[in-house]
C-alpha cells in the first residue's frame, strides 16, 4: 500500500468590519484542486522536516508554502494548530492534511502564478454564502474551518478560543449515494451502523448547495 503524503495549510486571518476575514487562494483549473478556493498551504517536503515531530515538520510546511504562493511570511511559532484531516478513500489524491490558524503578516500578497490565479480576503460567512449561491468552489476542508471560524468577531478572540481546544480531528468517509461526508461521533460512521433521526451527527450534507453542517 503506498503511504499517503502530509501536507499543511494555514488559515491567514485579519480583522475586518464587524468580523474575521481570511486569504482565500483560487487554484489553476488543474490538478487534485481544480478551480477550487483554498487557503495557503501543500505537501510537506523534505527541508520541513523536523525528527518526530510531526507537528513542527507540518508547521514549517505550512509557513513555506505560504510564503511561496503568497510572498507572505508567517512565523512558525504563531501558527496555533486547529485540525487534522485524512482523506476518504474515493479520493485519487490523497493528503493527511494539517490545518493552522495564525493573524497575517504585514506586507503585499505577492501570488505565485502557478499556482494561484486570483486571491480575495473575504469573512467566512460570507465565502460560505458565496459557496452555497454557486459562486465559489469549495472543499470540504475548506468549508467546515470557514463555518468554525464565523464564532470569533475578532482575531484575538479566535487565536484566545481556539487555543483552548483540542485538535479537531477528521477521519472523513464519504457517502456518495446520500451526499454526506461523516465523520466520527456520527451514529452513521461505522459501515454497519444504524442511521436513525435522532442519532449523533457529526456530518456534512455535499449533494446539493447550499452545504449543510450537522452535528449534535
Amino acid at each position: 500500500m503506498t503511504a499517503i503524503r502530509t501536507a499543511a495549510t494555514l488559515v491567514l486571518m485579519r480583522d475586518g468590519s464587524g468580523a474575521i476575514e481570511v486569504l482565500l487562494l483560487q487554484r489553476p483549473d488543474r490538478g487534485s484542486f481544480a478551480g477550487g478556493w483554498v487557503f495557503p498551504g501543500g505537501k510537506v517536503e523534505p527541508v520541513d522536516a523536523v525528527s518526530d515531530d510531526a507537528e513542527l515538520t507540518a508547521r514549517n510546511a505550512a509557513v513555506r508554502e505560504t510564503a511561496e504562493e503568497t510572498g507572505l511570511i508567517a512565523e512558525p511559532e504563531s501558527l496555533v494548530p486547529l485540525s487534522h484531516w485524512s482523506p476518504p478513500v474515493q479520493l485519487d489524491t490523497k493528503f493527511l492534511t494539517w490545518f493552522f490558524v495564525a493573524e497575517a503578516p504585514d506586507g503585499e500578497i505577492v501570488p505565485q502564478p502557478s499556482e494561484v490565479v486570483d486571491h480575495l480576503w473575504i469573512r467566512p460567512a460570507d465565502a460560505l454564502k458565496r459557496h452555497g449561491a454557486g459562486g465559489l468552489r469549495l472543499f470540504p476542508p475548506t468549508w467546515v474551518t470557514l463555518d468554525t471560524l464565523m464564532a470569533y468577531p475578532t482575531v484575538e478572540s479566535a487565536l484566545a478560543g481556539l487555543r483552548q481546544h483540542e485538535l479537531r480531528v477528521y477521519a472523513t468517509k464519504q457517502d456518495s449515494a446520500r451526499g454526506l461526508a461523516i465523520w466520527e461521533g456520527d451514529e452513521g460512521y461505522e459501515a454497519d451502523a444504524p442511521d436513525t433521526e435522532e442519532g449523533p451527527r457529526h456530518r456534512l450534507h455535499v449533494g446539493s448547495l447550499p452545504w449543510r453542517f450537522e452535528h449534535r
